[in-house]
């Protein structure tokens, strides 16, 4: 996460173009939205498994990052492909995750309405948004958007493989028969890569895909490069001040005496 802000930052300052990041996680780690609870967490648990955990700055509900590609876009709302309202940019990139997927191989939709969950729900995964990814009504790319000043962060997330219900292990529940309930709903409406391509696909063939949808749909040509010195020392400040304290991990108001 604070990679992704750096770049916004360079993207900001002019030192680098507008940018579309793909990467994947190493250990596991639960990122919560901007405004989740954290009472959501079942931290005990987190810490057993060996996994992390993040606030993400933007919104949306709690992501298990794993066994999946990550992908983030930062850049300028005077930007061509990103101007206008949050949906407006938000199906524009639809656009080219649509046509990544289907380098894939596989056929996919677009969501075209917004969806409420039961109750309250901790899981991302569990129910699509407007203009999000799914392939016969399962969730198959989550994403969330903010904006800061003039400049767009998206981030989202396509899970390769796996078992998609691990996250209710670091999730906190009423009872028993709830969790059961919130896995079951899980399957029903969220899938992965593999489940609807019936063979594993490589984190390595999934970005290459990406790659192309995103230079197909939103007619770019992609360079690809290394973090700049100044993005990897402004991310490790940003650990510092930000994403590596628990007032931002666990949403506490810090306020002036």
């Amino acid at each position: 996460m604070a990679v992704d802000e750096a770049i916004l930052e360079a993207v900001e300052t002019g030192d680098v173009l507008p940018t579309l990041r793909l990467y994947a996680w190493e250990p596991a780690c639960l990122s919560l939205g901007y405004s989740q609870p954290i009472d959501d967490v079942d931290l005990h648990a987190l810490t057993r498994l060996g996994w992390d955990i993040v606030r993400r700055p933007t919104g949306g509900q709690a992501i298990l990052h794993v066994d999946e590609l990550t992908y983030s876009v930062a850049g300028p709302l005077d930007e061509p492909r990103l101007r206008g309202g949050v949906l407006e940019s938000y199906q524009r990139i639809s656009v080219a995750l649509t046509r990544a997927i289907e380098f894939l191989g596989i056929n996919v939709h677009v969501e075209s309405q917004v969806e409420t969950a039961e109750d309250h729900s901790p899981i991302c995964f569990e129910v699509p948004s407007k203009f999000e990814i799914t392939h016969k009504s399962k969730k198959l790319i989550g994403s969330a958007q903010t904006r800061k000043k003039n400049m767009l962060l998206q981030h989202g997330t396509l899970p390769l493989f796996g078992d998609l219900t691990r996250i209710l292990e670091v999730l906190k529940f009423g009872n028993n028969e709830d969790k059961e309930d919130a896995g079951e709903r899980l399957v029903r409406r969220a899938t992965t890569l593999q489940k609807v391509g019936l063979h594993e696909i490589t984190w390595e063939h999934a970005a290459q895909a990406f790659e192309m949808g995103f230079e197909q749909a939103l007619n770019l040509e992609l360079e690809q490069s290394e973090l700049s010195a100044r993005e990897l020392e402004r991310a490790e400040e940003l650990i510092e001040e930000k994403y590596g304290q628990p007032a931002w991990t666990e949403h506490i108001s810090l306020k002036t005496k």
